[in-house]
């Protein structure tokens, strides 16, 4: 089985590419800038075809939810438009698409977890963006998925547990913002999930469970407990460690308004596919002793 999957650099891809090693029936096909950009929709066809995926992971994205606020144009021609274009080209040679978007499409005015079933009201461009990609990858194929997560992190790239440990080393104390809630999710376990699930679309013409599903780690927590749990671990294993003072979200103020509620209710792929993933402690563990001791050591300033 061949997997495409759309950028080259993003936490989920690199996961992926990691993971899919103890697949050897699973080939990895990343696809970036300038094979294929989704500002410009005239690639993206051209290198899906040259590449022949039995499915498409459309993970590739505009990140910068605060710089979006400024590039709505482009937020949108990314998120949007872009990920259209993909679905649209994956359904053109016949591929099944699965598409990752965001806690942010959702207002965060809820007090319980979301389910798929809720109206998004995203308060952000970046959320909205997303939103509109969603919409796109639905209209443009019939055969696809659509993994709504939160809170990603991983040994790869920049995130949130990399930005504590580094600020740790250098700080005694740290202000979090301690009144938004949601569910940590490692980019690893995304990638484990996607392979699961890929493997059950993989030559199976009658798989009728296309849709919305959310992917999230398992329990849910503040910014500020992920950041106690994240430095609690870095001190057990030797690493940097600094107090977390809990602050509010008005005294953290950001271009972009963040939900305040990004609980994800995780049933629904749970009862679908028969995956669940970890408790995002223990996840949260592996990553950081990756990070600060493991076998593949990443720089916390990447």
């Amino acid at each position: 089985m061949r997997l495409v999957v759309t950028g080259r650099e993003g936490q989920v891809v690199s996961s992926l590419v990691e993971r899919a090693r103890t697949h050897p029936d699973v080939e990895v096909v990343t696809l970036g800038r300038p094979e294929l950009d989704l500002a410009k929709p005239e690639t993206i066809e051209r290198a899906l075809v040259a590449t022949r995926p039995d499915l498409v992971v459309s993970a590739a994205a505009y990140t910068a939810v605060d710089q979006a606020e400024d590039e709505p144009d482009l937020a949108f021609a990314v998120n949007g438009i872009g990920a259209g274009h993909v679905a649209a080209a994956a359904a053109r040679i016949g591929a099944p698409v699965i598409h990752l978007s965001t806690d942010y499409v959702f207002d965060g005015s809820g007090e319980g977890a979301y389910v798929e079933e809720d109206e998004p009201a995203p308060r952000s461009v970046y959320g909205a963006s997303k939103l509109a990609g969603e919409q796109a990858v639905a209209k443009a194929n019939p055969r696809h998925l659509i993994l709504r997560t939160a809170w990603v992190y991983s040994p790869f790239g920049r995130n949130f547990v990399k930005t504590m440990l580094r600020l740790a080393a250098d700080r005694d104390e740290l202000a979090v913002v301690a009144d938004q809630w949601g569910n940590p999710t490692s980019a690893l376990d995304i990638s484990d999930a996607i392979l699961h699930v890929a493997a059950m679309l993989h030559g199976n013409k009658d798989f009728a469970s296309y849709g919305v599903y959310h992917l999230a780690g398992t329990g849910e927590t503040n910014w500020s407990g992920f950041a106690r749990h994240i430095l609690d671990t870095s001190q057990a294993f030797g690493g940097p460690y600094a107090r977390v003072r809990d602050i509010a979200t008005v005294d953290y103020p950001t271009k972009a308004q963040r939900p305040a509620n990004s609980r994800l209710a995780r049933t629904k792929f749970t009862s679908e596919f028969g995956w669940t993933a970890p408790e995002w402690r223990e996840s949260t563990k592996e990553v950081v002793r990756r990070l600060l001791i493991g076998e593949t050591r990443q720089t916390l300033t990447a």
